[in-house]
């Protein structure tokens, strides 16, 4: 496929909202089957989503699912693009998605990926207005629209001109089809028709069943997608540009006569594939080494670079080249010692020599002039010192604080790439047949797990110390003392200096500074120190840092661990927001069922319940009568396999005294209907103006007035959202307490319902405590409080 491939010279970009938009069916298709350069550009990392494979939200699931992406790319054969857009959550409106955007900001870095990847095919997801739904949907075919002229505008974003060319795409059209227009016809007026059902023999694959395995890298979003083979039909509508009659690629040329001087090329392409022996391999180095030099001779440096960046891809493949550097350890801080083994093989019989190995950050340039033969490996050891002027491993996009809506990236060359380029990468010359080629490897962290066999993670660069609060809320309910632990971690050997804390006016700490000294990289060292609020609390937040001679650290360590993604570090600031809430409850123990995954659990800690998060063989009548309340967590009714099974005895539970609570499942996919005592019917009601304003519906009703009043003040300061995938119907046993809507929308009754049943209490809520209560909002913990408390009498 790669030496086909060498005969294409066609782009397509492919452009949505969120991961998890694209159509992995056309990407595929475009890539595997049809060869061309192809790209999915999401305008946001998804950070505003739900997660089903653990609690991370915000800026973790963000990193989380640019991975995903990264995953499905890897698999489908495309690439990826971001812009600084930020999901900030659910949205109605495109104008209201652009405004918190900055529409200027992330216009300007959609003209950026369409100059730089120049595409001769644009795909909107989206259309403009209509079907979308979502705000963000909707802005991402509206922008996306006015990118595609923009980009060919010499006056638009003229400083991108310093990197990129302008550049004018042939078309952009909208992928619609039958799933929002079942009529849709390739007869119709502006409308062509695909068949992206194709079998790539070389893979072993049609494009459909890639796709699936593509699809399932969303696995946050529960997007696991079984293959489908046979014919496809994928429909296509004119938005801009020269309109297709019979086919998206037609009215442009996609061989080498697009490019001037390019005829030496071509013939030694044709020679190329018609010669090409999958079973000698390495007989087709020779023709390649010449058709390298034909394209350094070409003069269109775009498709130059592209096509010698495939040749030299080629030779290595054709070679068996294998080259690879490795740490002894995942991390390194600057000015640490590194010890690297490089392991470097040809398994051909090919002449090639390695040459030298260099790294600009680790100040070396290894003369080597060692000869590769056929299947004799070369190992060297070496050990560097890091410069101690290396970047930290911090994800890009994260490095500043941008605002709800935008990350702040100011370096033009960074914005739209997906990660971080590795900490550290080698470049290896070799001599192949005489000619120099240099292979760029990046430095891996390499080991083997006796289950799951040889492991990789990416090489980090971090700071020599973190410091994480236990907590990333400290919530004060009463004026007692509270101890604060905080973890010192040392990722450098023989480390010391002192730790300082600093907390806001109206706090006072019993002790504000600790010195240390960690023998070696990984130790750790507690410190607890007592924090009370005085009458001048306020909220605000507490700081911690570590002085080291001149340096100062003030970053916190976050490890995200998940086996279908690269291990990811994070460093957020060594922080925690600290609460004061007027808040009371009654009741001590809470049982809590897990679901999707949300911090419920820890937030109920926080302000002093017993909380234990029971399994299936917990379920039990006579067991559950010890607690006041049973909470399940976010979407436990669609994750949980055996929810069928328990869910009757839950209900007895209530029946026979408790409380039992539901938090929000989606109507798709259910486990099981019978989780009601009374009849309630799922819908996609959300209302995600988080400062919309509440009905009481029942004003008296004594969820709102016990153990805590609950007033209009406690739904100030929501984030993102009030709830969603509220009930839409329910029966009159039900008390539905509060209404509240989007604006120009009907309002929404349905967040939370509270009914009798038997001695016990029921109810269901799609509040959406799961973010509240993370952020530290007092309202969302003195309501949830309320509703746990409810029956506790």
């Amino acid at each position: 496929m790669s030496v086909k491939k060498l005969n294409v010279l066609g782009s397509v970009l492919y452009l949505a909202a969120h991961p998890d938009d694209e159509n992995t069916r056309f990407i595929s298709y475009c890539a595997n089957e049809k060869l061309y350069n192809t790209a999915y550009l999401a305008l946001t990392r998804g950070d505003g989503g739900q997660n089903l494979v653990g609690p991370e939200i915000r800026e973790e699931l963000g990193i989380i699912r640019t991975q995903e992406l990264l995953a499905a790319r890897r698999t489908d054969g495309g690439q990826q693009f971001f812009t600084r857009a930020i999901d900030f959550g659910y949205s109605k409106t495109s104008s209201e998605t652009q405004e918190i955007w900055n529409r200027e900001k992330v216009l300007a870095d959609i003209v950026w990926v369409i100059r730089k990847f120049r595409p001769d095919v644009i795909v909107s997801r989206f259309p403009v207005g209509g079907y979308g739904g979502h705000g963000h949907h909707i802005a991402s075919a509206e922008l996306g629209v006015e990118a595609f002229t923009k980009a060919a505008d010499k006056t638009a974003y003229p400083e991108q001109l310093k990197f990129v060319s302008t550049w004018q795409a042939q078309r952009i059209v909208v992928n619609t089809g039958r799933w929002w227009n079942k009529d849709i016809s390739a007869d119709d007026e502006g409308v062509v028709a695909h068949d992206i059902g194709s079998y790539v023999e070389e893979l072993g694959l049609s494009c459909n069943e890639l796709a699936s395995l593509s699809r399932t890298m969303h696995k946050s979003q529960g997007f696991g997608s079984t293959g489908k083979r046979g014919t496809h039909e994928e429909f296509f509508e004119h938005l801009g540009g020269v309109q297709a009659k019979e086919s998206l690629f037609e009215g442009y040329s996609t061989s080498w006569d697009r490019v001037d001087g390019s005829s030496n090329v071509q013939k030694t392409v044709s020679e190329l594939i018609a010669n090409y022996s999958i079973s000698e391999p390495g007989k087709s180095i020779g023709i390649l080494l010449g058709l390298r030099n034909d394209l350094k001779k070409l003069k269109d440096e775009y498709w130059k670079r592209i096509k010698l960046d495939e040749v030299d891809a080629i030779i290595k493949a054709c070679a068996g080249l294998y080259l690879e550097a490795k740490c002894n350890d995942f991390s390194a801080t600057p000015g640490d010692s590194v010890h690297i083994e490089f392991e470097l093989i040809n398994r051909s019989d090919a002449k090639i020599s390695i040459l030298s190995i260099s790294s600009d950050l680790l100040g070396s340039n290894l003369q080597v002039d060692s000869a590769l033969a056929n299947n004799q490996k070369i190992e060297l050891k070496e050990s560097y010192i890091l410069s101690t002027s290396a970047k930290y491993s911090q994800p890009y996009w994260l490095e500043k604080t941008g605002t709800l809506g935008t990350y702040d990236v100011s370096n033009q060359e960074l914005i739209g790439t997906p990660e971080n380029n590795p900490a550290i990468v080698f470049e290896i010359t070799i001599d192949v047949e005489g000619q120099k080629i240099v292979y760029s490897i990046p430095l891996i962290y390499k080991w083997n797990d006796p289950v799951k066999g040889e492991q990789y993670r990416p090489f980090a660069i971090t700071p020599p110390v973190f410091v994480n609060f236990s907590e990333s809320i400290l919530i004060f309910a009463d004026d007692n003392n509270k101890v604060i632990d905080l973890l010192v971690k040392s990722a450098s050997d023989n480390f010391s200096g002192v730790v300082k804390i600093k907390a806001p006016k109206g706090w006072q700490l019993n002790k504000s500074e600790w010195t240390i000294k960690l023998e070696n990289k990984g130790d750790e060292q507690k410190i607890t120190a007592i924090l009370k609020p005085t009458s001048k609390a306020v909220d605000g937040v507490i700081t911690a840092n570590v002085a080291s001679g001149d340096s100062r650290y003030d970053m916190a360590l976050s490890t995200i661990e998940y086996d279908h993604i690269p291990t990811q570090l994070y460093f957020p600031k060594s922080e925690a927001k600290l609460v004061y809430i007027d808040l009371k409850k009654k009741g001590s123990l809470v049982g809590y069922i897990e679901g999707a995954g949300d911090v419920i659990p820890q937030s109920l800690e926080i302000i002093g319940y017993d909380v234990d998060i029971l399994q299936e063989s917990d379920i039990e009548l006579e067991n559950l009568k010890k607690y006041g309340s049973i909470v399940l967590g976010i979407r436990a009714l669609n994750t949980n396999e055996r929810i069928g099974f328990i869910m009757p005895v839950l209900l007895d539970y209530a029946k026979a005294g408790g409380t039992l609570i539901l938090q929000y499942n989606t109507k798709h996919r259910l486990k099981t209907d019978n989780f009601s005592p009374y009849p309630i019917k799922l819908s996609r009601d959300r209302v995600t103006e988080e400062d919309a304003e509440v009905m009481y519906l029942i004003p008296f009703h004594r969820i709102l007035s016990s153990p805590n009043k609950i007033t209009k003040a406690d739904f100030d300061g929501w984030v993102q959202e009030r709830g969603l995938y509220f009930p839409g119907e329910w029966d009159e046993k039900y008390d539905a307490v509060l209404g509240w809507n989007d604006k120009g929308e009907e309002r929404k009754d349905g967040s939370l319902l509270v009914a009798e049943y038997g001695k016990g209490h029921y109810i269901y809520t799609g509040i959406s405590f799961f973010r509240e209560l993370p952020a530290g909002v007092p309202g969302a913990y003195r309501l949830l409080t309320n509703i746990i408390s409810y029956g506790n009498e």
